[in-house]
Formats: C-alpha cells, sequence, structure tokens
C-alpha cells in the first residue's frame, strides 16, 4: 500500500513541478560549468547501493564525502547552490528515485556510501530493512544537526512504529 502511495504522488508531483525542475535545471547550467544533475552513490535498503540524483549545489570536482565534514563548505557551492539546498529544491530530482522504488516519500535518509559509522548503526538496529525516505523522523527532529546516534535512534523509531 505505501508503495503505490508513494507511485501516485510521485506521478503527480512529476506533473506538478515539471516546470520547476526545467527551471532549476536551467539555472543550474547557466551559472555553473558541469552537468545539471548530481548522481550521489548511497545506500538504500537492505544496504544496496543505488544512484540517487539531485540537482547540483556544489562545484564539480568536490570530494564526495558528508558537507558537514569540508573544511569550507560554502567554497565549494555554485552561485544558486546555497539557495538550492536552504529551500530543498536540489532534492526535486529524487522523485525519479521514487518512482524507481528506490526511496519512498518517507523513511530515513540515504546515507553515503562511505559513512560506515551511520550504516553499521543502522544495520544493528535493523533500520536498513526499511526503504530510505525523501524526509524521515530525523529530519523532521533535527536534520544534519543531530549526532549520528541520536539520528539512528529516531530512523529506529519510525521503524518500530
Amino acid at each position: 500500500m505505501k508503495r503505490l502511495f508513494d507511485l501516485v504522488l510521485a506521478l503527480c508531483a512529476a506533473v506538478v513541478f515539471a516546470l520547476p525542475v526545467v527551471v532549476v535545471a536551467v539555472a543550474v547550467r547557466l551559472t555553473s560549468t558541469g552537468p545539471a544533475l548530481y548522481w550521489s552513490d548511497r545506500v538504500g535498503r537492505h544496504n544496496k547501493i543505488f544512484k540517487m540524483p539531485k540537482f547540483r549545489s556544489m562545484r564539480v570536482g568536490t570530494p564526495a564525502v558528508a558537507t558537514h565534514l569540508l573544511a569550507d563548505a560554502s567554497s565549494h557551492l555554485t552561485p544558486i547552490g546555497s539557495f538550492l539546498r536552504k529551500s530543498s529544491l536540489d532534492e526535486l530530482p529524487q522523485l525519479w528515485s521514487i518512482l524507481l522504488g528506490d526511496m519512498s516519500f518517507v523513511g530515513p535518509r540515504p546515507v553515503l556510501f562511505n559513512q560506515h559509522d551511520l550504516i553499521e548503526l543502522r544495520t544493528q538496529l535493523g533500520v536498513h530493512e526499511l526503504v530510505p525516505g525523501l524526509t524521515g523522523w530525523a529530519q523532521i527532529n533535527g536534520r544534519d544537526e543531530l549526532p549520528i546516534s541520536e539520528k539512528v535512534a529516531l530512523d529506529a523509531e519510525y521503524l518500530y512504529r
């Protein structure tokens, strides 16, 4: 039932957001060199790697690590990168991942392939059994400001509800 809900909602959202997607894609291309989309290797359900698209908010060549681990993350942003992130418009292409079944609207956020500590904790608590989501309990309750242990605890709370 959840998959059907995700599919119907993603199709509707794709229609509603078609024009903004085109506008953002053109804006990314006009304000920086490189492709409009960035495909990130993420860990999905059962710890399987999948390619997750986002509008590119960082310059080409930025290391593939969590943004908070970069020494000066703002120096890697494209001219509209900060706006895309603050408005979450960079997340719109993830509708594609929802349509493919790699993601859901609600679930723990997909982690980067190299966030081994987070992957290990999620696996220990069974969170890796969930389909990752566009938003989740940890994002609603603190997003990136939370320590990893709290994120995983919130993800586990969602799992057992």
